[in-house]
Parts: structure tokens; sequence; C-alpha cells
């Protein structure tokens, strides 16, 4: 497998980023329009999220989702490659009020967390935040299970300065981080078991939620910056940086419950500004309530 992956980044560094669209556009018809992967899924979650989308628009959005992850992973091994960050230069749009927030909330010395999601190329986003910033970033992830393709994603992240706390066991090595000043990326948009999760709002639905977010920064007193990434027409990223969070007052349930839901309201409306490049694969609505289930 890490042959392979090795192969496939030499071949996706040739030719131009036109090509490299097209590749996209052809992988995204056939995943979307011959094998319809998990398209039961997603044209349930768009139709829960979205009731006054007719089918077509629903099926528009499925198809060009699948054109928006077949071109994130290929942009992700091209940034890889020999000549991945000179070429990327000019391709992030950084807002320069978005980049004072940043530079202003780390200024309190606390660290800053980023809320993040599944929007656009999020990959690409971790990678290239260490240069786009200046500042190091660790980002709590899962190992993969493949060890090969795990060698090789964890391998490029790292040498574009990305610093890996692996999700088992992460609040410890995230709050050491948080006092080296550092970055720390917290995914926010996903489904987590009852016991672990929180239920807030999203799309009109209650889904369960990690409080974990708001824990750490009441608990580290790390202001939160929400910064989600768009394709634009164009082909270029825009960087939306929002405005940053001061953290809870205290601990408390409510508390955290209150901020939670702040958070995914964030990532809601960040969802409803490019529907086509969230990860709407993923069941978010999975765990209900007890009372719900019963």
């Amino acid at each position: 497998m890490y042959g392979l992956l090795r192969f496939l980044l030499w071949y996706v560094s040739l030719g131009s980023l036109r090509r490299l669209e097209r590749m996209a556009r052809a992988w995204g018809w056939v995943l979307s329009c011959v094998l319809r992967v998990r398209h039961g899924v997603v044209a349930e979650a768009l139709e829960r999220s979205f009731p006054d989308w007719t089918p077509a628009q629903r099926e528009a959005v499925y198809r060009e989702m699948w054109f928006h992850q077949a071109m994130n992973t290929l942009e992700v091994f091209r940034f890889c490659g020999p000549k991945g960050e000179e070429e990327f230069a000019d391709r992030f749009i950084v807002p320069e009020d978005g980049r004072e927030r940043v530079v202003q909330a780390r200024a309190g010395g606390k660290g800053v967390l980023i809320l993040i999601a599944h929007i656009g190329n999020y990959d690409l986003l971790g990678m290239a935040t260490p240069t786009l910033f200046r500042f190091p970033l660790y980002v709590i992830s899962k190992a993969l299970r493949n060890k090969g393709l795990n060698r090789f994603w964890q391998e490029h992240r790292e040498r574009m300065g990305v610093k890996i706390i692996l999700a088992h066991q992460a609040y410890r090595p995230a709050v050491r981080a948080l006092k080296e000043n550092a970055l720390v990326g917290f995914m926010l948009d996903q489904n987590r078991p009852g016991h672990e999760g929180v239920f807030v709002p999203f799309f009109g639905k209650t889904a369960s939620t990690t409080p974990g977010l708001a824990f750490m920064s009441a608990h580290t007193k790390a202001p939160v910056v929400p910064i989600f990434i768009r394709r634009e027409p164009d082909g270029r990223h825009r960087l939306d940086i929002g405005a940053v969070i001061e953290p809870p007052p205290d601990r408390k349930e409510e508390t955290l419950l209150a901020y939670t839901a702040r958070y995914t309201k964030i990532i809601e409306d960040a969802v409803r500004e490019a529907p086509a490049q969230w990860l709407w694969l993923h069941k978010r609505w999975k765990t209900r309530p007890a009372s719900s289930a019963s």
C-alpha cells in the first residue's frame, strides 16, 4: 500500500492542475452516477436538512459532493509532491482581518483551539496552516487501520509541520500543546456515542456532539476560532475565519451544552454556504436520545 501511494503521489504531480480537475470530475461521475456510493445515506440527510429542495437539487449536490471529495484527495497528493507548496502558494485566499483574529487569539498566551469541520478540503487546510500562519499546529487524529496508508499520511503531515495527537487519550497532549501557545485543531461535526456526547440542534434535529471543545476551552482558557476552507469556482481555496470565541466562564453542564450548541450552529451556517462541500457521507444523526430510541 505504501509503495502504491508513493506512485500515486508521483503520478498526480505530473501535468497541470486543470488535468487534476478533469480526473476528479471523472472519478466523481463514476462514484455518483455509476456506483452510487452511499446514495441513500446522503439523500436522507439532504432531505432532512433541506426539506424545501426538490429531488433534483438534492441529487445535484450528491453528485457535486463526490467531485469535491475526489478533488480533495488529488489536491492533497499534489500538495505533498515535490513542487506542491510552491504551486499552491497563491491558491489560498486568507482575509487579512481573519489572519489578525488568529494573531489576536494567540496573544493571550493560552494557545488557540481551532474549530474545524469536514468542509472543503479540510486535510489541505491542516497541512497548509503552519505555512499560512507561521504558528505550530497540532491536530487530533485517529490512526488509520491500514498501516501503509497511516505511515504515508502521517509522514507527509509531519513534513508539512503538522504535529499529530492520537485521538485515543488525546486530552493531556492537547492541553500541553496549548500551554506551548500552539494551535490545536478540533473537529466537531461527527456523531458521538450517547455516553460521549450531548444533544444539540443541527439542521433542525438534535445531533450527539462531543462537549470536549467547550470543556477544554473552559479548562485551559484557550479561545476558540472557527476556520473553514471552501473551494472557489476558479479552483482557489478561501479561508473563512470567524470571530474569536472567548472561553466558557465555567464547566457547568448547562454552560458546556450552550457553547457546544453555539459551535455547532457556526458549523451549520458554514455548511449552508457550500452544501456540496460538506461530507454528507457521515451519519451525523445516528445516535439518538434514550427517549427517542425507545
